[in-house]
Order: structure tokens, then C-alpha cells, then sequence
């Protein structure tokens, strides 16, 4: 086994504390696009650019548009959870993982059976009318025929997701703040560490095994104590 496999197989065995922050990463291996690798969904071609159609204004000025993006490039419902996943749900399971803290929107944590899960970014699984504030699933964004209206009042939906312009929910971050700033072991996967408030979140661990594992460097390599540049599923699946 490969000595930094070897080390991070140890700290997790030997911890109770642990918490995992994680981004694209580690759901491109659930055939989730990412959005900045060469094939993800900034360098895809598109009447505008998806930093234009994923912002607020956007959203409530041309919702056709932005509803047409969203269902083809967002909302992935067939994805299933990877080895990473279910690894992360096993060892909350056994009591050794505390929280996982994750830039993703699609569910795949829950799905694979992680109960303490920060969604930095929301979740495509969560929607509400913005008039009476009636709840949605997203087989019901998935069905309808343009934009989503409320059954109920005809109002517009919103994906409780947070867009370009929009804060994120300071409830989360107080709950992802406290997880992080406990933790004995921060493991930090599949994220380029380049996307503000939330990669700001890591700044508050107070410990001394911080993890990296990214296929790539990160601006953040320098204060990591061990770095892992492969496959988050693959790291997962060896310890």
C-alpha cells in the first residue's frame, strides 16, 4: 500500500473526529460534469456563459433560459452514490465521522446514508413556490414543461439552491464552522479550494492532520499535512 495511503488508512483508524469537506470532485466519478475541469460546464458551449445563467438576476429576468440549463445540466436524478460516498456514510456510521461539509447540490451524501451533511450550496432536492412558499420535490421540477409554476398558486419555483449574488444560509455555515473547528482529522476532497465563502470554511480547522486529495494542486497545498493527488474514489475505496 502506497506510504500516503498508509498514513491517512492510520489517522482515520485512529480518530473519532473526523470531517470531510468536499466539492465537484467527488460527484464527476457519479457522472456529475464539474465546472471547471476541461470537460465541465464552464467550457460547454451556451447561448450565455453558465456564470451568466446560474446568477440571481439571470434567474428571475430570463427563468425560461435558466430552467433550460438547470434540467439538462443540473438536474442529474438517475446519478448514484460512488465509493467515496458510501465510504463517508460507513464511517459516520461507526461513529468515526462527525460531519461532512460539501459544495455539491445533488443529494448524493443522503443518498448513500450520511445523516450530518452542511450543504454549503443547498440542494437541487429542496423547492419552493417564491409566492405561497409551498414545498417541491425534484421529480416535480423534472416533469414540468418550462419554467415550474405552483400547483397551488401558480407562482414561479426556485431551486433551493444559492446562485451568483446570493449568500449562503448562515445557519449552515454556523453548523459547517463549528464541525470543521472541532475536528481532529479535515479531510478536503475532489474541491479546487478557488470558490468563495466556502472554501474560506477550511480556515477555521484548528488541527494537524489536514487532508488533501484532489486530482490537481490546490492555491491551499501549502498548509496541508498530507496530499493525495489521485481520484477521491479511489483513495476511498483503498482505506
Amino acid at each position: 500500500m502506497d506510504e500516503k495511503i498508509q498514513k491517512l488508512k492510520e489517522w482515520v483508524d485512529g480518530s473519532d473526529n473526523i470531517v470531510f469537506f468536499g466539492g465537484a470532485g467527488v460527484s464527476t466519478e457519479s457522472n456529475i460534469p464539474d465546472f471547471r475541469s476541461v470537460d465541465g460546464l464552464y467550457n460547454q458551449e451556451y447561448d450565455y456563459p453558465p456564470e451568466t445563467i446560474l446568477s440571481h438576476t439571470f434567474f428571475m429576468q430570463k427563468p425560461e433560459e435558466f430552467y433550460r440549463f438547470y434540467k439538462n445540466k443540473m438536474l442529474l436524478l438517475d446519478a448514484q452514490p460512488n465509493a467515496a460516498h458510501k465510504k463517508l456514510a460507513e464511517l459516520e456510521e461507526k461513529g468515526k465521522l462527525k460531519a461532512v461539509v460539501t459544495q455539491n447540490i445533488d443529494g448524493l451524501h443522503q443518498a448513500a446514508g450520511s445523516k450530518v451533511v452542511y450543504e454549503l450550496h443547498g440542494s437541487v432536492h429542496r423547492n419552493y413556490c417564491m409566492k405561497c412558499h409551498k414545498f417541491f420535490g425534484p421529480e416535480y421540477m423534472a416533469a414540468a414543461d418550462g419554467v415550474p409554476r405552483c400547483d397551488a398558486c401558480g407562482g414561479m419555483i426556485k431551486p433551493d439552491v444559492v446562485l451568483y449574488e446570493e449568500g449562503l444560509d448562515q445557519e449552515v455555515i454556523e453548523g459547517a464552522v463549528n464541525a470543521i473547528s472541532h475536528a481532529d482529522v479535515l479531510i478536503i476532497g475532489g474541491t479546487s479550494l478557488v470558490v468563495y465563502p466556502a472554501a474560506g470554511l477550511i480556515d477555521y480547522y484548528r488541527g494537524r492532520k489536514l487532508v488533501l486529495i484532489n486530482k490537481s494542486t490546490t492555491p491551499r497545498d501549502g498548509i496541508a499535512d498530507l496530499i493525495i493527488n489521485d481520484s477521491i474514489g479511489k483513495v476511498f475505496s483503498q482505506i
